[in-house]
């Protein structure tokens, strides 16, 4: 076996731990095996970057082999030469890898290098090529032709910018001249009816359409407008189309509603509120052919209230009878007040204006109820569009559903009368006046009171939820400091059209009229009637005990404002008593009652002669109640109470 070449073999122990120590006991230590990334450490750390290429690794084994020659080595070097070329395996596995670093270190070797060179200029020089210098002339020369052809690629560039813009400009300028009429007629479609006449464009600016019966065209026209100079500079509100309307449409024209108490000259009817109202400026970018229709159709509008208003005037029998004249209603809501309704209108001519100024009267109008009346007037539209429905069965009337079914069902008179609209415009306006009046006079009654009578204190609290025909206002008579324990007087005043109903806290209901004079005795009164509630509250309060009460006496002198309410009350021993009267007009009257024995200046009675009736009271003495001191009348009577009360 001497002549088998030596092969290498990799011998690995048996003991899959190493022995890192043996006690003196004998007990072994044993080295924990390396993980796959310690042992790949491991295995790079053997690798010898200093030996040369693999190629010198593989001869060792051939020069090893060399010193002897093989049978048939000869025969081999003849198949090599014939182009057998064998694969030959790595005899290292990290064997690619090692050339790879190698290979990258000589790449930065030589990189190093260069820089080394060319950083310390030991080795090598780079110098610029020496060009031959340019006279000073020639630069100035040269910077000046530079300059010239930068400035004038600069005036270029300008240049065809203001071109630009001043093409745009007359654009914008001719577009604006030549503004599209079609457009313009596009839009006046989408807001009014506009039809087709031969070669004439007419609008409609009526309410038929939503149920009017007013017998008036309401017809305009729309023209193009040629009153500018297309030459000329034309305004920013120029409009190239037009509206013309009929001449009793012109102007702007509204409602006044005013409530009088003096009724003017039979002379002045019709003309006394003829005053122009300012007109409303139009709003920024508003048309002004929609400003110009929509004036317009407000004046039909109020023509068409005027003449519904004036019909029904003339046909309405009332006791009072109505009055037209000209452009004005007159009626008589309550006795000495007038309701005066007016149509005013001014056209737009500076004679008109100045006529219409000179005539001009105190402010009195009433916008709730101009509102109102446009409200009106709207509803009776729709109920004319809505009235008119298909009869069913088809032999059947026109009219009210129910209004069929009175022959069959036997409607009596009263049940036929209560399907036909009874009120009118004017009657519905008439009983609105009324309310409106009515609650400024209750409002003002109200307020004089309280201002000009401190004690008691009369509050006021109106709802800010009121009907056309109805308002409520709670009224709370109180003392000041005292109203926790003085609430006896609420009242509920519900307001209607032509009396005042006034609810109690106790639930009792008292109806007033329209006169001013009976709502205030009615509220005297009631202030008067607080004033002894607020004694038998007190009394409670203070242990006084309540000998009697009554919110009408019948003996004293009579009150011409309702009737005087009075009440005794005794103090806890019993030994003195408090009488009080209070009346609406005569005022109150404090009578204080004192023991037997403390009169000194009684006549001794022949009758009387056992002691026990020296513990009865005496007679009673009044008290200067103007002379107590204290703020209000339940604070002097606190005080007497005091006074009159045994400290133990």
């Amino acid at each position: 076996m001497s002549g088998v070449p030596a092969v290498r073999i990799s011998i690995e122990s048996a003991c899959e731990k190493h022995v890192q120590e043996v006690g003196l006991d004998g007990s072994e230590t044993y080295l924990q095996p390396l993980s796959m990334s310690q042992n790949l450490a491991r295995l790079a750390q053997r690798i010898d970057f200093s030996q040369g290429s693999s190629g010198s690794e593989e001869d060792e084994p051939a020069a090893a082999a060399g010193g002897r020659e093989w049978p048939g080595a000869a025969g081999g070097e003849d198949e090599e030469e014939e182009g057998l070329v064998k694969f030959q395996p790595s005899l290292w596995p990290w064997d690619s890898v090692r050339n790879n670093l190698r290979s990258a270190l000589t790449e930065m070797c030589v990189l190093y290098d260069v820089l080394s060179i060319v950083k310390d200029k030991k080795f090598m020089t780079l110098d610029p090529v020496v060009q031959e210098p340019l006279t000073q002339k020639q630069n100035q020369v040269l910077q000046l032709i530079s300059k010239k052809k930068s400035l004038a690629g600069a005036a270029q560039i300008l240049l065809k910018g203001a071109e630009r813009l001043s093409k745009s400009v007359a654009e914008s300028q001719e577009n604006k001249r030549q503004r599209d009429f079609n457009s313009e007629l596009l839009r006046l479609r989408q807001h009014w009816k506009l039809r087709k006449v031969g070669d004439k464009i007419l609008g409609d600016l009526s309410y038929k359409s939503a149920g009017s019966l007013f017998p008036h065209h309401g017809t305009f026209e729309v023209i193009k407008n040629t009153d500018i100079d297309l030459d000329k500079k034309i305004p920013e509100d120029y409009c190239p189309l037009d509206v013309q309307i009929p001449s009793d449409l012109e102007g702007s024209a509204y409602i006044k509603v005013s409530i009088q108490k003096q009724a003017p000259d039979i002379g002045d009817l019709g003309t006394v509120n003829l005053f122009k109202r300012p007109l409303l400026k139009s709003k920024p970018g508003a048309l002004h052919w929609q400003t110009k229709l929509e004036t317009a159709q407000n004046v039909l509008l109020c023509k068409e209230i005027f003449a519904q208003l004036s019909r029904e005037a003339v046909q309405i029998k009332s006791q009072i009878p109505h009055i037209v004249v000209k452009n004005q209603i007159i009626s008589q809501p309550f006795p000495g007040l007038q309701l005066s309704i007016s149509l005013c209108h001014s056209s737009d001519d500076k004679k008109s204006q100045k006529s219409a100024s000179d005539k001009q009267s105190p402010e009195d109008h009433l916008y709730v109820l101009e509102h109102n009346l446009h409200q009106l007037i709207r509803e009776f539209h729709k109920q004319t569009l809505s009235s008119t429905m298909m009869p069913h069965p088809a032999s059947a009337p026109f009219g009210h559903k129910r209004m069929r079914l009175a022959g069959p069902q036997a409607f009596d008179k009263n049940e036929i009368n209560s399907l036909q609209p009874s009120e009118g415009l004017l009657e519905k306006i008439i009983k609105q006046a009324k309310h409106i009046f009515l609650r400024r006079r209750t409002a003002r009654t109200i307020d004089s009171l309280a201002s000009r009578i401190e004690d008691p204190q009369i509050q006021a609290h109106w709802s800010n939820i009121n009907d056309v025909y109805e308002s409520s206002v709670k009224v709370l008579i109180t003392s000041q400091g005292y109203e926790q324990i003085c609430k006896s007087i609420q009242l509920q005043l519900n307001i209607g059209v032509e009396q005042i109903r006034v609810v109690h806290r106790d639930g009792r209901v008292i109806t007033l009229s329209h006169q001013e004079q009976e709502l205030q005795d009615f509220l005297l009164s009631q202030m008067s009637q607080h004033q002894v509630h607020a004694v038998q509250q007190l009394a409670k309060v203070m242990g006084w005990h309540v000998l009697s009460f009554g919110n009408h006496v019948g003996l004293g002198p009579v009150e011409s404002i309702g009737n005087a309410s009075a009440i005794t009350v005794a103090s806890p021993n019993g030994d003195y008593s408090i009488s009080v009267r209070n009346g609406p007009e005569s005022g109150s009257k404090i009578m204080v009652q004192f023991p037997r024995s403390q009169c000194k200046d009684l006549p001794k009675s022949d009758v009387l002669q056992d002691s026990k009736w020296n513990n009865l009271r005496g007679p009673f003495k009044e008290v200067q109640w103007n002379k107590m001191e204290g703020r209000n009348f339940v604070y002097k009577m606190e005080l007497l109470m005091a006074a009159l009360t045994p400290c133990s």
